[in-house]
């Protein structure tokens, strides 16, 4: 696709087209992943499914740049995914979760995958590729600080669920980086920049958190039904109601607009990205969910 950000117009059918061409290349390659980590992707809700809508957001969010440029998305999105249900689903322990956060630090710091183990397989295999790329130098540490706060999160989650802690409203939204937007967008940041300027990075990085925070709650407004059955953590348990987290959603997802407006000038193409995966999340988690059935 050659379409530059449109900031709002809808596409047509023709666009629509090609963006869903895209997304199918992206799928496969989702596939490919799956089959070459079979230890990350083996569980029942990694579904066919889950790679196709995965890839449709990455394309729709970003219908100006290739399924190439939107591989590193793709997969760092797909990892955390994996690292996802290894920290909420299988890890039956607190100590077993910090292992699994551990392994990715060192990782992501240069060191070795663990002999047998696909998730710092797959991780070793991201940072490489991401380290090819002329930005990497300076926004490799971005890159390195998002993961580290994901795994926090993460692991603050799995603490709250296993200690059966109710936190407050704030606490749970200020925790968002479990959602592991702000660490997809830094590698794919970090893709598509290659040799061009790295700029405002504080900018980029304070407008993506506000972007996942409504994504945050976009999500839970979509996946209720399913997070009760799971048992996982959501803010309607948190003791408001949906017209609540709508309204909160309405004054974030303003803030995020505001963030966003400066940087279209210099980023147009990542800030167009980042309005555009919180506009396709509103819609999305109307009707659906990433997951498969348990």
């Amino acid at each position: 696709m050659t379409a530059r950000p449109d900031h709002g117009v809808r596409p047509t059918a023709a666009e629509c087209g090609a963006i869903c061409a895209g997304a199918g290349r992206s799928q496969r390659d989702m596939r490919e992943w799956a089959e070459a980590y079979p230890g990350l992707f083996s569980a029942r809700p990694f579904d066919a499914a889950l790679y196709s809508t995965l890839s449709l957001a990455m394309a729709f969010s970003g219908p100006w740049f290739t399924a190439e440029q939107l591989r590193m998305a793709n997969k760092a999105s797909l990892w955390a995914f994996g690292l996802d249900w290894l920290v909420d689903y299988v890890a039956g322990t607190e100590r077993e979760a910090e292992q699994v956060a551990r392994r990715c630090l060192d990782v992501a710091a240069g060191g070795p995958p663990v002999p047998g183990d696909d998730l710092t397989r797959m991780l070793a295999d991201i940072r490489d590729e991401l380290a090819s790329s002329p930005a990497f130098p300076t926004l490799g540490p971005v890159w390195r600080e998002e993961l580290e706060r994901m795994l926090d999160g993460m692991l603050t989650e799995w603490r709250w669920k296993s200690d059966k802690v109710t936190p407050a409203f704030e606490e749970y939204l200020g925790n968002a980086d479990n959602l592991g937007f702000s660490f997809v967008f830094a590698a794919h940041w970090i893709h598509v920049t290659g040799d061009g300027q790295v700029a405002d990075v504080d900018g980029l990085r304070e407008a993506g958190r506000a972007v996942q925070r409504v994504i945050r709650l976009l999500n839970d407004l979509g996946t209720y039904e399913r997070d009760v059955v799971w048992g996982d953590l959501n803010a309607l348990l948190l003791g408001g109601d949906r017209v609540e987290v709508e309204r909160r959603i309405a004054e974030l997802a303003a803030r995020s607009r505001e963030l966003i407006t400066p940087l279209r000038d210099a980023h147009p193409e990542l800030a167009g990205y980042m309005e555009r995966q919180m506009d396709f999340c509103a819609g999305f988690y109307q009707v659906g969910d990433y997951w498969g059935t348990l």
